[in-house]
């Protein structure tokens, strides 16, 4: 399946690098920028998750955002033009955008036919992913940077977010949630505190498409985790 749908993506590639020339750096077959490119057709057209480019970084020593706040905590790793509206699934675009920005770090556009994700700290998730695998929880895909783990689940409204909320007595503030009108860097994009964004578990889709757990299921398995964990819950805290 793998070197089917490689193949494939070649073949597209090679039609819209035709139609749309790219900088010598998005055209080294070896280079970073050529796999980012890779990585926004697959999900373009492959997964049909839209994705737009992100601001990236500026700079001689590219160590700050490219955007006009210079105290940007997110430092290259969020929209700015375009903007998250213009997320698309479109093969044109996308190869449009990254043949003028090859460099430029992927982002999702989540909530409404594409995933959404919980985030947590990258030490906590790694423990609760062991200690929800030995339980028998069926996982999706995980995004992983030096700092924070995601965890890929099946897409949700944020008044569904905020009933399952309320109804918890506890939840970790270190959960962050990334659902409708929200974003996801993805691999094999640069992170925002550095390193480079990775799959902890690659998607991989089966005869009825890639399958993700619904949020209350991974928030509350997240939840028993962190009670369960020695401190009442610190295993979720920065």
């Amino acid at each position: 399946m793998r070197e089917i749908l490689g193949r494939r993506l070649q073949r597209l590639r090679d039609r819209l690098t035709f139609r749309f020339p790219t900088s010598p750096a998005a055209r080294n077959p070896d280079g970073g920028a050529a796999s980012l490119l890779d990585a926004a057709l697959t999900c373009a057209t492959v997964r049909r998750w839209p994705v737009l480019p992100g601001v990236g970084r500026a700079g001689a020593d590219s160590a700050r955002c490219a955007c006009p706040d210079p105290d940007c905590v997110v430092p290259g790793a969020h929209p700015f033009d375009p903007g998250l509206l213009a997320a698309t699934t479109d093969p044109k675009m996308v190869a449009w955008w990254w043949s003028g920005r090859p460099a430029a770090p992927v982002l999702m556009a989540t909530g409404g036919a594409a995933p959404c994700a919980v985030s947590l700290p990258a030490g906590a998730a790694a423990r609760a992913v062991v200690r929800l695998d030995a339980q028998g929880m069926r996982l999706g895909p995980i995004v992983a940077t030096p700092t924070r783990w995601s965890l890929l689940v099946a897409p949700y409204s944020l008044e569904r977010l905020g009933e399952l909320l309320y109804a918890k007595d506890h939840v970790p503030s270190s959960l962050r949630f990334h659902g409708e009108g929200g974003y996801l860097l993805l691999p094999p994009s640069p992170a925002s505190g550095g390193g480079e964004v990775r799959w902890e578990r690659e998607p991989s889709t089966g005869s009825q498409g890639l399958w993700l757990p619904e949020v209350e299921e991974l928030v509350h398995a997240l939840v028993e985790a962190s009670s369960g964990a020695p401190g009442g819950g610190s295993r979720l805290a920065y």
